[in-house]
């Protein structure tokens, strides 16, 4: 059976969430496989409105196995709150419906303590962390003195990997001027919510590998998108974390020959919340209505997201370092209304023509977008479901999209509920 990994194809923000859910009806095991509680995902079910952090989108879909992967960093603490709020809506969510990787690394209150103090003091340049240790607990897993959630079950192991943690972290503390971490009172904490996680802590990687052998559709979901990826992203104006495709598999415990179709999500215009270079912000009232139509908010932190014109430069470069295979284009009804839209196909660098972001922040920086311009449309695309009820000129639109991007738009989203979608291309078809 077919295995689809979705990844977000620009700055993250582009509706994994709907679409995830969408295809996870047809699944039968949604994995996540790297991130944390910074990225949010907002699913509308039957005009139910559920907002995800750290649990995968499946979740709300009963009959459905989610799985949180060792390359995810959990914070036990944000879990069990957003267990128990989804509870609260009426979600069953048991040890058999969701597990946790034993060697996922854990988010603990120091790390998120770290970050802040960090991002307050750095009048350089800010990265515009979130602020909930994401960066701190990934460097600490690099350095190998993470505590994972294995770890809870065994005293012993959980005394000294807290003490060798204290050995790094306090010489930063001193650093920034924040107290020395309080030993006992976070040894406590995490004694106290060992019980409350380690019932869903298993060993992912067989889970995974017997849900494959058995012939399940498994769904890797990814957090953020492409241009927040450590490695392809703004650096360093990105995530702590390997975003694109090729971590859905290491993520979980499972070969590459494990993937069969990497669906990119792509919202119709581009938006970005945070710090960092965005050639095709718009600082007009374009960009004003953009975000208004769009409800561009985030949904872990509220921040108003900077809008622009769709920039068909970084979705190719995206779709090229995560393999993908087909677009899902999402909020093409936002565009509804406008006389005239414009498409990034270049960026001008200093008199010279690109058609590629440079890796070089300071080039990054000095990039200004070469616009192509396309009539625009007057009739709506809100909750069309086929290619019939799209006006023309939208469907022109599209369809320059893929001819900028090499890439196929395999689905078309028109409004934030799931069966407002058109299908052109089944992800999981074998």
């Amino acid at each position: 059976m077919a295995n689809v990994v979705v990844v977000g194809a620009q700055w993250g923000d582009e509706g994994k969430g709907k679409i995830v859910d969408w295809l996870s009806e047809r699944a039968d095991v949604i994995a996540r496989f790297q991130g944390g509680h910074n990225a949010g995902h907002t699913l509308v079910i039957d005009g139910k409105v559920y907002k995800l952090s750290l649990l995968p989108s499946g979740i709300v879909r009963g009959g459905k196995l989610s799985v949180i992967g060792n390359g995810v960093v959990v914070d036990p603490w944000h879990l069990v709150m957003e267990i128990d709020k989804l509870r609260g809506q009426g979600v069953d969510i048991t040890t058999d419906n969701l597990m946790i990787a034993e060697n996922a690394s854990l988010i603990l209150p120091i790390h998120g303590e770290l970050d802040r103090a960090r991002e307050s003091q750095n009048s350089i340049a800010k990265i515009g962390t979130t602020g909930r240790g994401i960066g701190p607990a990934y460097e600490d897993k690099v350095g190998r003195r993470a505590i994972r959630v294995a770890d809870l079950a065994d005293e012993t192991t959980l005394v000294t990997r807290v003490d060798r943690l204290m050995g790094h972290h306090d010489a930063l503390r001193r650093g920034l001027g924040v107290e020395p971490i309080d030993r006992d009172a976070l040894l406590a904490a995490l004694r106290e919510i060992a019980p409350k996680v380690l019932p869903y802590a298993k060993p992912v990687w067989k889970v995974m590998t017997d849900a494959r052998r058995a012939g399940k559709r498994i769904l890797f979901e990814g957090a953020q998108g492409a241009l927040l990826d450590i490695d392809f992203g703004t650096y360093p104006y990105v995530t702590s974390s390997n975003v694109i495709a090729g971590q859905a598999a290491t993520g979980v415990g499972l070969g590459p020959t494990a993937i069969d179709f990497v669906l990119g999500i792509v919202k119709a215009y581009t938006t970005r919340v945070g710090e960092g270079p965005f050639p095709a912000e718009l600082f007009d009232a374009d960009g004003e209505r953009l975000g208004e139509r769009g409800h561009e908010f985030g949904t872990v932190t509220g921040r108003k997201r900077r809008c622009g014109w769709f920039d068909a430069v970084l979705v190719r470069q995206t779709c090229a370092t995560s393999g993908v295979s087909g677009i899902a284009l999402t909020k093409l009804d936002v565009l509804d209304g406008f006389k005239t839209l414009k498409i990034c196909v270049g960026y001008d660098l200093d008199g010279v023509r690109m058609d590629y972001l440079p890796i070089a922040a300071n080039q990054q920086s000095r990039c200004t977008p070469i616009y192509e311009e396309m009539d625009g449309w007057s009739e709506t695309t809100a909750g069309a479901r086929s290619w019939s009820e799209l006006p023309a000129a939208a469907i022109k639109y599209v369809k320059r999209i893929e001819e900028l991007i090499h890439c196929p738009v395999a689905l078309l989203s028109t409004s934030p509920e799931r069966e407002d979608t058109i299908l052109v291309t089944d992800p999981f078809a074998d």
